[in-house]
């Protein structure tokens, strides 16, 4: 039964891309020792290199083992990632209250940078799955915490064993002779002596025991349950910047004046800075981890959230806004905005959770004139709220915060709209750690454009549900379907099944994520066959849900592209995303603009102009920041 018929292909067949000029997947990365930037690890072939440098540095040893592997990854996650309370996505449609954390590893990296024990432990287990194999690692109850184990093989781990990996309390734990990583379940058994970081601290090779709190190491007092493939990847992060739009970083909380705080999580409200921090991590402080006698201590705001401001003024009169637009006619145009970050806002009180509350400001704000009525989809078009009309300035934050994706409707043809002055303004949320950041003295930038973008069937379930053309979500079958807008060639497709897997999933069921570029005549692989595996030791209880997921590169194509999934267990699907990547055909230039300071100095700017062809990484930019540098915030913008 096909369900996405309202004006289907006048939304995504779209105008010819004669004017266009965008930049598609614009990334940079810096000489910094440890926050060089998103090229340095934007997808996991990237990061497997980037974590394998830092642990080269850190403990002089190349990752050669498994054991290397993980503790690499560890390590790395230790720096860029907090114990926090992200806020929610609307997954089901039922109100922010009552929707799930998020399990999917890239927006936690980008979105949030701040996640619980289970959420960034979930997240964790799609890394785990690329880097190490199938189901090879685990979120595992404790009491009281929810923890994580990898399988490792090889030396002295043989044909496998499970052990500890416990990024959210930094913690693993060798055995007496340091000779091993040890399970929770070893580490049950003698809890009193292994669990002390005072016990022969030399056997953990420069990894300190309860590296946030002395006495986190203690929970490990017995295994409660499993949760396998207990997260997943959607697509890698891409901007896709349109002519005439930027996106400005900001480290600091606070935005241009310092003090206009936009985010998505608990408000802690530490230090008179409102929103989500940590005062235990290594973030903002990585030189020090490794080698670390006595963890991180406390720091009041150690690490906060980041921002990244996209502001766009589409150009009606010389036709660069066909670049972001999804269909038109004489009384409307309808643009889209899609982002690896997550909008956030300035909550209506001071309540942990005031971001959910109604009122919030400043996430999304259009300013122009004209009069005419503007209207807001986070569903991919298949409803719309009404946003009031634009005269001066307007304010829709609380129709899309929290979401990664929205469509604009303007009630304006755009020749009328080209006196209109339109600017729109979307602020998100971010993780501090994943901006660029300059180092003291001579710099060089490393440039690359992957002359891509993507377009998302997710991961909010109606987002998914308004591209179902077969089956349903909460059957075993459900087939979606994405066309690439503006007549762009698609290239590539990540998807991902929520299943009802059981208690304890089944090992028997295998699972299928296909694909069709020809209206379903023929199917090929995304995944094949793909089942849960499961390895002792195992707990008594078991999380009853599970992913399936995984990636497929396509030959161009402008056809329409259903991603269709099923399995052999008569399982169901709570929800299923398909993110369909394609080619900016037309690129523009870019302008990557830093701002520092030099100690507590005036800002300072540097700014060079990158073509935005795709194409291999340019470092053909340096320049000297000077001694005690700063970096403030950092820019890309279309040309």
């Amino acid at each position: 039964m096909r369900r996405w018929t309202r004006a289907s292909y006048l939304l995504i067949a779209l105008l010819a891309p004669t004017l266009l000029a965008a930049t598609g997947d614009p990334q940079i990365k810096t000489e910094h020792p440890y926050y060089p930037g998103e090229l340095a690890f934007s997808t996991f072939e990237r990061l497997f290199k980037t974590q394998a440098e830092y642990y080269k540095r850190a403990t002089g040893k190349d990752v050669s083992t498994d054991e290397d592997k993980a503790l690499a990854a560890y390590y790395w996650r230790n720096l860029y990632y907090a114990h926090g309370e992200d806020g929610c996505q609307d997954y089901w449609d039922q109100g922010f209250k009552k929707a799930d954390k998020t399990r999917d590893y890239w927006s936690g990296l980008f979105a949030h940078g701040f996640g619980l024990c289970g959420t960034t432990h979930a997240q964790w287990c799609a890394e785990m799955e690329y880097l190490l194999g199938p189901c090879r690692g685990r979120v595992v109850g404790v009491p009281g915490h929810n923890s994580f184990e990898v399988f490792l093989t090889g030396g002295e781990y043989g044909e496998g064993k499970w052990v500890l990996l416990d990024h959210d309390v930094s913690t693993v734990i060798f055995d007496k002779e340091g000779k091993r990583l040890l399970s929770i379940q070893e580490i049950a058994a003698d809890l009193k002596t292994l669990a002390d970081p005072k016990f022969k601290p030399e056997r953990q090779r420069g990894w300190v025991v309860a590296g946030l709190h002395p006495k986190d190491a203690y929970v490990y007092e017995a295994v409660k349950s499993a949760e396998y493939r207990a997260g997943y990847e959607n697509a890698p992060p891409m901007v896709h910047l349109r002519a005439g739009e930027s996106l400005r970083r900001y480290l600091a909380p606070g935005l241009e004046d310092g003090k206009t705080f936009v985010y998505w999580g608990r408000n802690y409200n530490i230090g008179g800075i409102p929103g989500p921090t940590r005062d235990r991590s290594w973030v903002n402080q990585p030189e020090k981890m490794y080698g670390s006698k006595n963890g991180t201590g406390y720091k009041a705001g150690q690490v906060r959230f980041a921002n990244a401001v996209y502001t766009y003024s589409p150009d009606f009169a010389g036709g660069g806004y066909k670049e972001g637009t999804l269909d038109e006619s004489d009384a409307h145009v309808t643009l889209e905005f899609q982002s690896p970050y997550i909008i956030g806002c300035t909550p209506s009180n001071d309540q942990a959770w005031g971001i959910y509350e109604p009122g919030a400001k400043n996430g999304l704000v259009l300013s122009g004139k004209g009069g005419f009525a503007v209207k807001v989809s986070t569903d991919q078009g298949k409803t719309w709220a009404d946003g009031g009309s634009l005269e001066g300035t307007l304010d829709l934050t609380d129709l899309a915060k929290g979401h990664q994706q929205y469509w604009l409707k303007l009630e304006k043809s755009a020749k009328d709209l080209a006196a209109s002055g339109l600017t729109i303004r979307t602020v998100c949320q971010c993780n501090v750690a994943v901006i660029p950041r300059l180092k003291n003295g001579e710099n060089k930038i490393t440039y690359q454009a992957g002359g891509r973008a993507v377009l998302a069937a997710g991961p909010n379930a109606d987002q998914a549900a308004a591209r179902i053309v077969d089956g349903a979500f909460g059957s075993p079958k459900v087939t979606l379907e994405l066309k690439a807008p503006r007549g762009e060639k698609a290239v590539g497709i990540y998807a991902a099944g929520w299943v009802a897997s059981g208690n304890p999933p089944r090992e028997d069921v295998k699972y299928q994520i296909e694909y069709s570029t020809d209206g379903g005549s023929a199917w090929k692989p995304v995944v094949k066959d793909q089942q849960i595996i499961r390895r002792p030791y195992e707990p008594g209880d078991f999380w009853s849900q599970s992913f399936s997921f995984g990636k497929v590169d396509l030959e161009p194509t402008d056809a329409a592209v259903r991603v269709r999934f099923g399995n052999s267990g008569n399982k169901g699907y709570r929800k299923a995303e398909a993110y369909l990547v394609y080619e900016v055909s037309k690129p523009g230039d870019v302008e990557v603009t830093f701002a520092y300071k030099n100690g507590a100095g005036e800002q300072k700017t540097a700014s060079h102009t990158y073509s935005g062809k795709p194409g291999a990484e340019d470092t053909s930019w340096t320049f000297d920041a000077g001694a005690d540098v700063n970096t403030v915030w950092v820019e890309y913008k279309s040309k």
